[in-house]
């Protein structure tokens, strides 16, 4: 009885110059994207931040009044890992954020601001895949955002933005959303790698809350697990997979 084949993975698009990425809460993107990121970046692109919630409330022990603060600071120190200098915040309530006319406004609003040709999210469906549930967050976030980077091509879906100085921007070619259980495309992590380690190292108050483990075997375990795991589809290289939508 033969072996069932393997579905391989398509290299992501690589002409384009700008990506804006759009996730809830600060270490959505370096578990797993990071990466990536550090590839793009190194090849010259521009990839900046929003993050929807300073994940104020992620932490147990910390009130989130002094969360929120130490959370955007990791985020901050986490992106230049990986060569992004930009990243904002949109100050939605982490926990409770909702899907609806007022996300996706704050959204298509960084998507004119930033006028990108790629635009990065999470799993905005409600599971991982199997019975593993996703949070309420990622996916109000990952759902808006792809309706969003239609709302930003659109003058009159809030019509307020173009009064505010910020002209439609119908040039996102592609939404890509990372931790999809459907990847179609990925993106080579080899040279990445070692910096997405480092990345997912800075949010050490929130790794150190998470587990007992040593912080850097678990960031390097997970990290290199989900890339080797990828591979297997593409190549046998480690890699970063997403599942791609063309507009």
């Amino acid at each position: 009885m033969t072996e069932p084949t393997i579905s391989q993975l398509q290299p992501m698009p690589d002409d384009w110059q700008r990506a804006l990425a759009v996730v809830a809460h600060p270490d959505d993107l370096e578990y797993g994207c990071a990466a990536a990121i550090a590839a793009w970046t190194d090849a010259g692109r521009e990839v900046s931040y929003v993050l929807a919630t300073r994940g104020e409330a992620g932490i147990d022990t910390l009130d989130p009044a002094r969360c929120g603060p130490l959370r955007e600071r990791e985020q901050r120190a986490s992106a230049a890992v990986v060569g992004v200098s930009e990243v904002a915040f949109l100050d939605h309530a982490d926990g409770v954020i909702e899907y609806g006319p007022a996300l996706r406004r704050d959204i298509a609003a960084a998507i004119r601001r930033h006028r990108p040709e790629l635009v990065v999210t999470l799993n905005h469906r409600d599971t991982w895949g199997g019975t593993a549930w996703n949070s309420p967050d990622h996916r109000a976030v990952g759902r808006a955002t792809l309706d969003a980077a239609g709302d930003a091509g659109n003058r009159w879906i809030f019509p307020e933005l173009t009064e505010q100085g910020l002209e439609p921007w119908d040039g996102v070619r592609w939404v890509a959303v990372a931790g999809s259980d459907s990847p179609t495309h990925a993106v080579d992590a080899t040279a990445g790698l070692e910096r997405a380690v480092r990345s997912l190292l800075e949010h050490r108050t929130y790794i150190e809350a998470l587990t007992d483990e040593d912080p850097e075997t678990y960031a390097r375990t997970l990290l290199t697990g989900f890339a080797e795991e990828t591979g297997k589809r593409f190549g046998n290289r480690p890699a970063v997979a997403f599942e791609l939508f063309p507009r």
